[in-house]
């Protein structure tokens, strides 16, 4: 859908695991930018598809906004003349993981896929010019994962996120960080978008956006006041939640991330550094029984 003139948002219902939104830029003089592929072979060549009606250029800058397959594994696709963008520690991360989503997330037909990195890395921030069109690229600090970008069109007030915003649903931050991620959606509210093209969920527009950066402030809130008490009295992050009951966030999409997100809430409170893993098999495995049994993914 057209967000603003040549800037459109390319929305996947329902959101879910591996079902990402991606975003399409068109500048001044045609050059075409897309913002993150997304997961399998056939939804990429879909996408690529649905991008022709839009501009038949080919793909002059892809932008990953961070290393999660659903927002990489179609850099493949693209031809070898586009450059894929991200922050630094994205690239790291990408190589880092390889195919391993397609190997967690099972259920799907992946169909071909290949790990193809950003080739041009930032730190902090980085300003593309599509012509007389300006995108505006920004690292929030480690918050849904270490390497986090956001795509900001400033002429046109419209925000591309990443998975720094779930719409719907509960945000994944086991790879990243709690305290970063409350720091990352002030940043968000200070760009003050009309539009803003979440990782996940439906499209947000005026005082929507306003209502779920609350509810993504809350939810991190509780989180944390969950995390700190259970960490002081010794129980497990599986203990902590199955205690803890229902709150008004377990109706979100994938509550079973809560768990997983209290792993990584008590690395933080350990004072171990970002850079040491958590050790993701485990996490994944609190995560299944706190679903009660395999997560489905319907990519």
């Amino acid at each position: 859908m057209e967000v603003a003139p040549g800037v459109h948002a390319y929305i996947q219902p329902d959101g879910s695991w591996m079902i990402n939104n991606t975003g399409v830029v068109v500048g001044s003089d045609d050059t075409l930018l897309l913002v993150d592929t997304t997961s399998t072979e056939a939804r990429n060549r879909a996408l690529l598809a649905s991008v022709t009606s839009v501009c038949p250029a080919a793909p002059s800058y892809v932008i990953n906004t961070h290393h999660h397959g659903d927002h990489t594994f179609g850099n493949w696709l693209v031809p070898p003349s586009t450059v894929i963008v991200g922050h630094e520690a994205c690239r790291e991360e990408v190589l880092a993981a390889g195919l391993l989503a397609a190997q967690v997330l099972t259920g799907p037909d992946y169909g071909h896929i290949e790990v193809r990195p950003p080739s041009l890395t930032y730190s902090t921030s980085l300003t593309l010019h599509l012509g007389t069109r300006v995108v505006e690229l920004h690292h929030p600090g480690p918050a849904h994962t270490r390497g986090d970008t956001v795509a900001w069109l400033p002429a046109e007030r419209v925000l591309f996120t990443g998975d720094l915003v779930f719409a719907g649903g509960q945000p994944f931050l086991a790879e990243g960080s709690i305290h970063g991620y409350l720091s990352a959606l002030e940043f968000l509210r200070s760009f003050d978008a009309d539009v803003v093209v979440p990782g996940h969920g439906p499209l947000l527009r005026g005082p929507e956006i306003a209502r779920v950066l609350d509810d993504l402030v809350a939810y991190t809130t509780y989180l944390s006041e969950l995390a700190t008490s259970g960490h002081a009295s010794g129980k497990t992050p599986m203990e902590a939640v199955r205690e803890a009951g229902e709150s008004r966030f377990s109706s979100w999409q994938e509550s079973e991330r809560l768990v997983g997100n209290l792993h990584r809430a008590y690395h933080e409170l350990d004072g171990k550094p970002l850079s040491e893993r958590l050790e993701l098999p485990r996490v994944w495995m609190d995560m299944m029984e706190l679903h009660g049994g395999p997560i489905a993914c319907h990519a």
